[in-house]
């Protein structure tokens, strides 16, 4: 049972409503209603009654209030103490993906900070192979890479959040015919290292094409890759976040194609000998911050 769920659930009981419930929590309308929804799922039962008089209570979801408010009260207890066990002073090594470190990077230290003011926080971004090479040799304590698609059995590996990936170019390019795998090869292509996972899902993808495939530029930083696609040096597939504000301005202009590429997925990872809280805390606070502001649907 998530805690997230229970805590929305409280939140609605305590306000009487979804709306001001989301308001409350940062988060959109459909998110809670899907936390709730989630939580009946999980005990069978329905929770709220909503009708023009506005959301109450069923007798379930009274009968559940009190269990609710003491799990939370417990949670908040346990996190305060295992806190206070966190070192006060001392550094700690992050690492983090570009494009995360785009999204999120500003947010979470600052976050981060006012949770640990005393630590010293040791920032390094890089792409995900090299993240794990890190870690591995414990140069780093704790990593926001992109999820491997092979067993890493020395890490702990928690989620942190997944993105629609989109096609774009500007909009000369996106004007010219692009309507399948052998128009698209007719353009260069822009992508992040060799041997990251959207390096990889594009050799893939234009392995059928043989001798035809097209010419895969790679950049390591996301401005950079932003910067080239705008300048219209080649087509990219990059995470939606990146691109959506330069799509509304015009900047950019998303090519659709079929089949839509799947989802990148993103995790927190640390290393299993590590008993230190502090990894895990930091995870924790990082998947919350994420999901809480994410623009793209939870």
């Amino acid at each position: 049972m998530r805690l997230r769920n229970l805590h929305t659930f409280l939140t609605v009981a305590k306000l009487g409503s979804f709306h001001a419930a989301a308001t409350q929590l940062h988060a959109s309308q459909p998110a809670i209603s899907a936390r709730i929804a989630a939580l009946e799922d999980e005990l069978g039962v329905q929770l709220f009654a909503r009708d023009k008089s506005g959301t109450r209570l069923t007798p379930r979801g009274t009968q559940l209030l009190p269990y609710a408010e003491r799990l939370i009260a417990i949670s908040r207890e346990m996190k305060a103490q295992l806190q206070d066990d966190t070192p006060k002073r001392g550094n700690l090594r992050i690492g983090i993906v570009d494009t995360l470190a785009h999204l999120w990077l500003s947010r979470l230290l600052s976050h981060w900070q006012k949770q640990h003011p005393l630590l010293a926080f040791e920032l390094r971004s890089d792409a995900t192979p090299y993240l794990i090479e890190q870690l591995r040799e414990s140069e780093l304590d704790l990593v926001l890479m992109v999820a491997n698609e092979q067993p890493l059995p020395d890490f702990v590996i928690e989620p942190l959040c997944s993105y629609r990936q989109c096609w774009v170019g500007t909009q000369a390019t996106a004007a010219t015919t692009i309507s399948d795998l052998d128009s698209l090869a007719q353009h260069p292509i822009l992508s992040f290292p060799r041997n990251t996972r959207p390096w990889r899902y594009l050799q893939q993808l234009f392995q059928p094409l043989g001798e035809a495939a097209p010419v895969i530029h790679t950049c390591s930083s996301v401005p950079g890759l932003l910067a080239l696609v705008e300048q219209g040096v080649g087509i990219a597939l990059l995470p939606e976040p990146l691109v959506n504000q330069a799509i509304v301005d015009g900047r950019l202009q998303r090519i659709a194609l079929h089949p839509a590429p799947p989802d990148l997925h993103f995790c927190c990872a640390w290393r299993l000998d590590d008993d230190r809280i502090l990894p895990r805390l930091l995870a924790d606070s990082a998947r919350a911050i994420v999901a809480e502001h994410a623009k793209t649907p939870e």
